[in-house]
C-alpha cells in the first residue's frame, strides 16, 4: 500500500486552484519538487487574486459567507471614456493582431489612470466596462475632496497621450469625463462562501455617477457638495444646474507633487527555505488560507481561467460575440440611507440572499454573474453568456436565466428599513453581438477580466428602457429564441446614445407545448 501523499490531505482545497496537469502530477506520492511547483503556482495565484479584487475588502477580517457592512466617508470619483467603441471597431477586423493592438492602447490608458489615482491617495474600487470608480477616503487632514480634484486634473492632463491614436481605419481620439462627489456610502460583503461580492450602497454613490454624466469631456465636474469642500482651493465655472467644472489653470508647481507612494496589500511571506515535505505542506496550507477567502469574490469560470493562465500571468484578448444581460435590481440597494442604526445588517442580509439566488440562476444556465455595480436607482447586475465559457445557445440560456431571475425578484419580500418597506422589482435587458474581451487594467497590478464594446452598452440601455419586471431584448436575441419563447414587438425605439432607432422586443415567457 502506497503511503498517503501529504497533498492528499488538502486535495479538496487544491482541486479548483491548480492547473489540470499540475493537479494530475500531484497524485501518487509526489516528490518535494512537485510540491514546490504547487507552492510556486499558488504564490503566483495569490498575487493575481489580490490584484483582481478591491483593496476595500478587509482581508484581515474576511470570512467567506460572512455578511459585513461598514459606513465609510470620503470622496468618490467616477470616470467614463469616450471614443472606445470607435477604437474597438477600428481594430476588430484585424483579428488577433487587432485585439493585441487594442489591448496595448487600453493597457497604457488604464495603467496611467490607475497609477495617478493611487499616488494621489485614492483607491480604485471597480471597473465597469471602460469606466472607473475610485474612492478617496476621509482622513484626519480632511483633504479627500482636494486629493480627488488634483487626481482628476492630473488624469485629464495625462489624456493628451491618447488624443490621436493611429488605427487601421484612421485617427481615433479618446476623451474622458470625470465626476466627483463627497459623502458617505455603505460597503457590504454579501453572498455565500462559494461566491461573494463587495458592493457600495447609498445615494451618494449615485451622486458620483450623476456628476460624471452631467460633466463634459476633458473636464473635472464637481457636485455641489464636493464644490463646497474645495471652492477656496480651485477656480471653477458653472456647469449644468448645481454642478461646477474645475478650471485647470494651475502650474505644475501649484498642482503639486503626488500625495502618496502606492501601497500594495501585505501578504504573508511564503518563501521556502527548507526542501522538506512537511515544511512545504505548511507553506501551501498558509497560501490556501489566504487565497480562498479572496478568491470567493471572483466568479468560478473567471477564477478557472486565472488558474490555468497563472504561469503566463496573461489572458489573451479576443473579439467574441457574447450575450450580455444587465439586470437593474431596485428596492433594496437604495434603502441604505434610510437604515436606522443596526438595520444595515438586516438590509445586507436581504440583499445577500437576493444576490445569491440570482447568481445560482445564472450559474445553473452556464452564465457568469460578473459584478454588482451602482446605478441611479438600485444596483446593476452584469451577466455574461459565452465568455469565458463558450456555448452554442447563449441567447437561449440568457432568456431562461432572465425569466428565472424575474420570478426570484417577484418573490423577494423586502425588510422594513427605517419605517418603509420598499417595493422590489427588476428591469432586464439582453443583447448579443461583437465585443472585446481581455484583462483590463495594469498588467502586474489592479486589473479585471472584462467585456467591453457597444454590445455591452446597448444591453445596459435596453435595461434602462425596460419597465418594472420587464425583459427587453434586441432583434438578434429575438431571432435566436423565438422558437421557444413568447415575445412581443415594441416597434422601433430610439435609445440614448444610438444614432439609429432599434427594433425592440419584450420577452414574455416560455412557449407552452401544445
Amino acid at each position: 500500500m502506497l503511503p498517503e501523499s501529504p497533498l492528499t490531505t488538502i486535495e479538496s482545497r487544491l482541486r479548483y486552484l491548480l492547473p489540470a496537469e499540475m493537479y494530475v502530477s500531484m497524485w501518487g506520492n509526489p516528490s518535494v519538487d512537485i510540491m514546490l511547483e504547487v507552492h510556486k503556482h499558488l504564490r503566483t495565484l495569490q498575487r493575481i487574486v489580490h490584484d483582481y479584487t478591491s483593496k476595500q475588502i478587509d482581508i484581515t477580517k474576511l470570512k467567506p459567507g460572512d455578511v459585513k457592512t461598514e459606513w465609510q466617508h470620503g470622496t468618490m470619483m467616477f470616470t467614463d471614456l469616450a471614443g472606445f467603441t470607435k477604437l474597438m471597431e477600428a481594430n476588430a477586423s484585424k483579428g488577433e493582431e487587432g485585439a493585441e493592438n487594442l489591448l496595448k492602447h487600453l493597457t497604457k490608458y488604464f495603467s496611467s489612470m490607475i497609477s495617478i489615482i493611487s499616488v494621489s491617495g485614492g483607491e480604485l474600487v471597480e471597473f465597469t466596462g471602460d469606466a472607473l470608480l475610485a474612492v478617496f477616503s476621509k482622513t484626519e487632514r480632511n483633504d479627500d475632496t482636494a486629493r480627488a480634484v488634483r487626481a482628476g486634473l492630473r488624469m485629464q492632463r495625462a489624456m493628451k497621450e491618447f488624443a490621436e491614436i493611429e488605427t487601421p481605419s484612421g485617427i481615433v481620439n479618446l476623451q474622458m469625463r470625470i465626476g466627483i462627489h463627497s459623502g458617505r456610502f455603505l460597503t457590504a460583503d454579501i453572498g455565500t462562501p462559494r461566491r461573494m461580492e463587495h458592493v457600495l450602497l447609498g445615494k451618494d454613490v449615485q451622486q458620483a455617477k450623476l456628476a460624471e454624466s452631467n460633466g463634459k469631456n476633458e473636464r473635472v465636474n464637481l457636485s455641489g457638495k464636493a464644490y463646497e469642500q474645495v471652492k477656496k482651493l480651485f477656480r471653477f465655472e458653472d456647469g449644468n444646474e448645481g454642478y461646477h467644472l474645475v478650471i485647470d489653470d494651475l502650474t505644475h508647481e501649484q498642482l503639486g507633487e503626488y500625495e502618496l507612494t502606492p501601497l500594495r496589500r501585505r501578504m504573508a511571506s511564503n518563501i521556502v527555505i527548507e526542501k522538506d515535505k512537511n515544511t512545504v505542506l505548511k507553506q501551501i496550507i498558509s497560501l490556501l488560507d489566504d487565497i480562498e477567502p479572496i478568491a470567493s469574490f471572483i466568479p468560478d469560470p473567471i477564477l478557472s481561467l486565472l488558474v490555468e493562465s497563472a504561469a503566463d500571468r496573461r489572458i489573451p484578448p479576443d473579439f467574441p460575440e457574447p450575450t450580455i444581460m444587465f439586470i437593474q435590481f431596485v428596492g433594496l440597494p437604495e434603502s441604505a440611507d434610510r437604515a436606522l442604526p443596526g438595520e444595515e445588517r438586516k438590509l445586507a442580509l436581504s440583499f445577500s440572499r437576493a444576490f445569491s439566488l440570482i447568481n445560482a440562476a445564472v450559474e445553473a444556465r452556464g452564465g457568469v454573474l460578473k459584478k454588482v455595480t451602482y446605478h441611479l436607482s438600485g444596483s446593476d447586475i452584469v451577466v455574461y453568456f459565452g465568455v469565458p465559457n463558450a456555448h452554442t445557445n447563449n441567447e437561449m440560456r440568457a432568456a431562461a436565466a432572465a425569466i428565472a431571475i424575474r420570478e426570484i425578484v417577484k418573490n423577494i419580500k423586502a425588510p422594513t428599513i427605517g419605517t418603509i418597506q420598499s417595493e422590489v422589482y427588476c428591469q432586464i435587458g439582453i443583447n448579443v453581438g461583437p465585443a472585446f474581451v481581455a484583462e483590463i487594467g495594469e498588467p502586474r497590478g489592479r486589473r479585471e477580466y472584462n467585456v467591453l464594446g457597444d454590445t455591452v452598452n446597448t444591453a445596459a440601455r435596453l435595461m434602462n428602457y425596460a419597465g418594472k419586471n420587464q425583459i427587453i431584448i434586441s432583434e438578434k436575441v429575438k431571432d435566436a429564441i423565438e422558437s421557444k419563447y413568447e415575445v412581443n414587438s415594441l416597434g422601433e425605439v430610439s435609445l440614448k446614445g444610438k444614432k439609429k432607432a432599434m427594433n425592440l422586443f419584450e420577452l414574455i415567457e416560455t412557449k407552452t407545448k401544445k
